[in-house]
């Protein structure tokens, strides 16, 4: 342990955000020369506070089995290199998940080009990163970061074919023949509707058409036709990540105002009873972008977007709402139109995309359109591999890179025909620690 009376001497500090009136006006990250280098003057201290518990609950929280307790006191002594390898030994990314954290495809790839095989990722945009690269705005993680990854994992050897449609360039069957073992990790893409009258509208938009324009554009490519919130009163449909980055951006690009609207109410401040410590609990929390501007707006329902003469949102009509019986009741006189000339919805995912590699490569689904996969996450078809959201579902950044690393070791025993050495942080039921 590094200071056996750390967390009780030691106050709780965070990294400090750089002024609101500054980092609006610009896409970098919003700590000052990035997280590292704002945590730098207090993390020895905070590295203090780590108790090292005999069964830490850190490793069951933490998906990927990080040896928090350890790197903590490494960090205490100042011993950064020992620090940054014993990270390194559960983390293939820790600089994202120290960003990002509470999915990619390089979690598998990494590993299987570390263990000797011939390893290439198929990506349909024109730069590798998936939703790391293209739905985390800047300011939340500078691409420097992904691109550094990127750069270093091509000199180990793994090959990434960019631009390419699998499924309609490159067919299933087509992939099959090329490779002794294909690994779907495509993600849940499936976007969340609200088919609420007046959705035909114009101005009305998924969060995933609108972040990864806006996200192109502040590395300085150019994009036609771009969403813009500029002097437009913007309305989230969506409280969780997705919206606060919906949030953060449109406030950058100079939106009139900016309203969140939630169906649940508002959580409190304290941690809820039934959610005991070491449970992740339901609390108010405000991102950076929240400190930022807007309004938010909880226990409303969207009833009807309001349309002006030329086809375009004008505003939405909503309603409260509070539950009773397990389900949402409209509130007697509590409806209203607010004002949206974008409105832009950020509800989740449903699942991996079926047409197509999915439906060519006849892999099975569970009730709730996943791809179906077996304790070496492997799927239906033999020689098929799922990891990451469009097996699991929904889920962080952190579950994806410890299902990357955990199907990695099912392929390399499935090509070697033995047990793998590599790790197997997770198996393909695990959930987050809960009661």
């Amino acid at each position: 342990m590094a200071d056996p009376r750390g967390f009780i001497t030691t106050p709780r500090q965070v990294a400090p955000r750089r002024p609101v009136e500054e980092r609006v006006n610009d896409w970098n990250e919003v700590y000052p020369g990035g997280p590292g280098k704002a945590l730098l003057p207090i993390i020895t201290e905070q590295a203090g506070r780590c108790m090292d518990c005999g069964i830490p609950f850190c490793h069951q929280g933490c998906p990927l089995g990080n040896l928090i307790p350890e790197w903590n006191d490494l960090v205490w002594r100042d011993d950064w290199i020992e620090a940054i390898d014993r990270l390194h030994a559960t983390n293939n990314f820790p600089e994202f998940t120290g960003r990002l954290c509470p999915a990619p495809c390089e979690t598998v790839a990494q590993q299987l080009t570390r263990a000797g095989h011939t390893v290439a990722v198929y990506e349909r945009d024109d730069k590798a990163g998936g939703l790391l690269r293209y739905g985390i705005p800047e300011f939340k993680m500078e691409k420097v970061h992904v691109d550094r990854r990127v750069e270093q994992m091509q000199r180990e050897g793994t090959v990434f074919r960019t631009g390419v449609q699998v499924g309609d360039t490159l067919t299933g069957s087509q992939l099959r023949d090329r490779y002794d073992a294909v690994v779907l990790a495509i993600g849940s893409t499936v976007r969340r509707d609200l088919p609420a009258p007046g959705r035909e509208l114009a101005g009305i938009h998924q969060a995933m058409e609108f972040l990864p324009q806006a996200n192109r554009v502040a590395v300085g490519e150019e994009v036609q036709d771009q969403i813009l919130a500029t002097d437009k009163d913007v309305v989230i449909i969506g409280g969780g990540d997705t919206g606060a980055d919906c949030l953060g951006t449109s406030i950058r690009q100079g939106a009139r105002s900016v309203t969140s609207l939630e169906i649940m109410p508002q959580p409190g401040d304290d941690r809820p009873e039934t959610q005991p410590w070491p449970t992740y609990p339901m609390v108010y929390r405000v991102a950076s972008a929240h400190e930022e501007g807007g309004e938010r707006k909880y226990a409303v329902s969207t009833k009807e977007f309001v349309g002006d003469d030329d086809g375009n949102v004008a505003g939405l009509r909503i309603v409260e709402v509070e539950m009773k019986d397990g389900r949402f009741e409209e509130v007697p006189g509590s409806e209203k139109v607010i004002p949206a000339q974008l409105v832009l919805f950020a509800m989740g995912f449903t699942g991996p995309q079926r047409e197509g590699l999915v439906e060519q490569l006849g892999v099975d689904l569970d009730e709730r359109g996943n791809i179906v996969r077996d304790r070496d996450f492997m799927s239906s078809v033999p020689g098929v591999f799922v990891a990451g959201d469009a097996g699991r579902g929904q889920s962080l950044i952190v579950w994806a890179i410890a299902e990357g690393r955990s199907a990695a070791a099912g392929v390399d025993a499935y090509l070697t025909g033995g047990r793998s050495p590599l790790p197997r942080p997770i198996k393909p039921n695990d959930r987050p620690l809960m009661v």
